[in-house]
């Protein structure tokens, strides 16, 4: 457990390939798909905070923070990244999407460990990167937000620019997988032998 640690999850995106439902609230054995991730995200952090844009009542029902975008253009997961910047009361932040349920449970140690003297840290199974499960640092806020007003969205891009560390959690392929749309929800379950309530 790192006290010293924000978690934000990243539920604030468009879901184009769940038909545009919202993805964090797609159940999924009677669950929203954010809970999942978020008893995952719990035992790694000290306080947790939802980035979501809409639907925000159905989010507040988890008892956590809700942060918008502080821009309305749906500008994709760096948004939600400096909202959640913004938000924090601590100097670190770990940021996890509301559709990968199967993340490793040493994500945010190890992104921690391993980062050295990197402002910015982002998981990688070896193959792929994942630059949306990623530590931050509160004082990367002022570039990010400099980089979003040049109209730049590329998340990889900023991760590069901030001098990131990749990460790499070698043999963990499936623990990255994202439930983009209702198959992938049912097979998950089924995998999980989830009973549907």
């Amino acid at each position: 457990m790192h006290e010293e640690i924000t978690g934000i999850i990243l539920a604030g995106g468009r879901a184009t390939r769940m038909g545009g439902e919202d993805k964090g609230l797609v159940q999924v054995a009677g669950i929203p798909l954010y809970q999942y991730v978020l008893s995952r995200l719990r035992p790694q952090v000290g306080q947790i905070a939802i980035s979501a844009n809409r639907n925000q009542e159905s989010y507040r029902e988890s008892g956590l923070p809700i942060v918008s975008d502080l821009t309305p253009d749906f500008s994709g997961p760096l948004a939600g990244m400096l909202a959640g910047l913004k938000h924090a009361s601590t100097e670190w932040v770990t940021f996890v999407p509301c559709d990968v349920p199967d993340f490793p449970t040493t994500l945010v140690d190890q992104l921690w460990q391993q980062k050295g003297s990197a402002l910015a840290a982002y998981a990688s199974d070896g193959e792929r990167a994942h630059p949306t499960l990623a530590l931050l640092h509160t004082s990367l806020a002022p570039k990010l937000e400099e980089y979003l007003a040049r109209g730049e969205r590329k998340l990889m891009l900023f991760q590069n620019a901030a001098g990131a560390r990749q990460i790499v959690f070698s043999g963990q392929q499936t623990a990255f997988h994202n439930l983009n749309t209702r198959e992938d929800c049912l097979r998950w379950q089924q995998e999980k032998g989830l009973i549907n309530e």
